[in-house]
C-alpha cells in the first residue's frame, strides 16, 4: 500500500442517512448543497471508523479545510429516502487528502449490502490541505508524525 501513488485507494466505508424534509426544495427533491454536507459525514465517519476523528486533529492544531469540491449529479434523492454515502480515501499525504464518494439510494432492504446495490444519485471528490491552528500549510509528519504514522498504519490493516 502506497496512499502517495496515483490510482491507490482505501476501501469504501459507509454511513446511511435517511433524507428530512428540510433538505428538499420547492420542487421535492434535496436541493444540491446538502449532497456536500452529505460527503462530510461520510468522511468523518470513515475517519472515525480507522480510529481518529476531527475533533482530535483540532485538539493537536491541525485543521483539514476543502480546498475543491467535485460533484456528478446522476438522479435526485426525495424525502424520505433511505440514503448510503460512501466515502473512501484517495490521496493521504503529509500536505493533502483527497476523498471519493458516491451517493447512493438504498431499496428496502438493501441496508449493509454491497456498494453497488443502491441507485447512484452523486459521484464525487473533495480535496484537503494540512493547516496548522495559524491556517498556514503544515507538513503532518512533521508536525505530527505519530498521529501520521498512526493513520498510515490504520490504513495498511484495512488491507
Amino acid at each position: 500500500m502506497n496512499p502517495h501513488q496515483p490510482g491507490w485507494a482505501s476501501r469504501w466505508h459507509s454511513t446511511s442517512i435517511r433524507v428530512r424534509y428540510q433538505e428538499t426544495d420547492q420542487m421535492g427533491v434535496v436541493y444540491h448543497a446538502n449532497y456536500l454536507i452529505w460527503f462530510e459525514c461520510g468522511r468523518t465517519e470513515m475517519f472515525r471508523e480507522l480510529g481518529f476523528d476531527y475533533r482530535r486533529l483540532e485538539g493537536l492544531g491541525l485543521l483539514l479545510p476543502v480546498t475543491s469540491a467535485d460533484l456528478q449529479f446522476k438522479s435526485p434523492a426525495r424525502y424520505d429516502d433511505l440514503i448510503t454515502v460512501y466515502a473512501r480515501l484517495t490521496t493521504f499525504s503529509a500536505l493533502r487528502v483527497v476523498y471519493e464518494y458516491e451517493i447512493r439510494r438504498m431499496a428496502a432492504g438493501q441496508e449493509g449490502q454491497e456498494r453497488t446495490a443502491g441507485e447512484l444519485l452523486v459521484s464525487g471528490s473533495t480535496s484537503h490541505v494540512w493547516l496548522n491552528g495559524e491556517w498556514r500549510p503544515v507538513r503532518i509528519d512533521r508536525a505530527q508524525p505519530e498521529l501520521f504514522h498512526a493513520i498510515l498504519a490504520a490504513l495498511k490493516e484495512e488491507e
